[in-house]
């Protein structure tokens, strides 16, 4: 029974661990535009961002356990905003990234995402995201995060364990390109809202607190990963 077990996990390691076929060409070209659909109209980005919102307080609670911070709770509302709340000193270095974490995670997750993709790993790309959705939902604090990551999380579950090869592909391929090309617009969305009276404790702002460079440039740092990572994270996918 030891050896069989052992040789189940053998191969299940194998599995994850090793390397898919690439799709076709129009498999990748077919989720670039289904990712387009979903983030440039106003009324169905308006429901996918949600995804971009999980990205983005994952991004800030990942960060603040690295940095050593005491990760205390996550909320996401249905108005596509999220707080992530962590303990520890209220200034320096583990604050400053912390704060940096949010509007650069999701391009940075699909840049991670692509470069997986692009050396074949299809299944560790799903079974990362899975484990890394699963282990966000234990630190989700209110009914409406625990829906969302329960759905998002479930859908990863499902893909990752009963759907085929090309399946599996073009999901991957599109929550990909979905990370790339929405990680683009909330930094966009947040300075113009910012232009017109609103959003006055944003992350750029308490980073700007935090120190003391303008606002400003912390938005040209959201620009810069945003735009760098869909451009090489692309390049990455298209190349295959």
């Amino acid at each position: 029974m030891d050896s069989t077990a052992t040789a189940s996990l053998a191969s299940l390691w194998d599995e994850v661990s090793g390397t898919q076929p690439d799709p076709d060409l129009w498999v990748v070209i077919a989720t670039l535009g289904a990712a387009l659909a979903v983030v440039i109209p106003h009324g169905l980005w308006r429901i996918s961002r949600n995804a971009i919102t999980i990205a983005h307080e994952g991004g800030h609670g990942i960060v603040a356990l690295l940095t050593g911070r005491t990760l205390t709770g996550i909320r996401l509302h249905s108005d596509t905003s999220g707080l992530t709340v962590s303990r520890g000193k209220p200034h320096g270095i583990g604050m400053i990234l912390t704060a940096a974490a949010g509007y650069t995670a999701p391009p940075l997750l699909g840049l991670g995402g692509a470069s997986l993709l692009g050396s074949g790993r299809i299944t560790l790309l799903l079974w990362l995201a899975t484990a890394l959705l699963l282990a966000m939902l234990v630190m989700i604090r209110n009914a409406y995060g625990a829906l969302t990551m329960l759905v998002t999380g479930g859908l990863f579950v499902l893909v990752s364990w009963l759907a085929g090869p090309q399946v599996q592909a073009a999901f991957a391929y599109a929550v990909v390109w979905f990370l790339l090309i929405g990680g683009v617009r909330p930094a966009f969305e947040l300075q113009a809202k910012r232009a017109r009276g609103g959003a006055g404790d944003s992350d750029a702002d308490q980073l700007s607190r935090l120190t003391h460079v303008p606002a400003a440039l912390w938005f040209f740092l959201f620009h810069a990963v945003s735009l760098c990572s869909l451009i090489g994270g692309g390049r990455w996918l298209l190349e295959m």
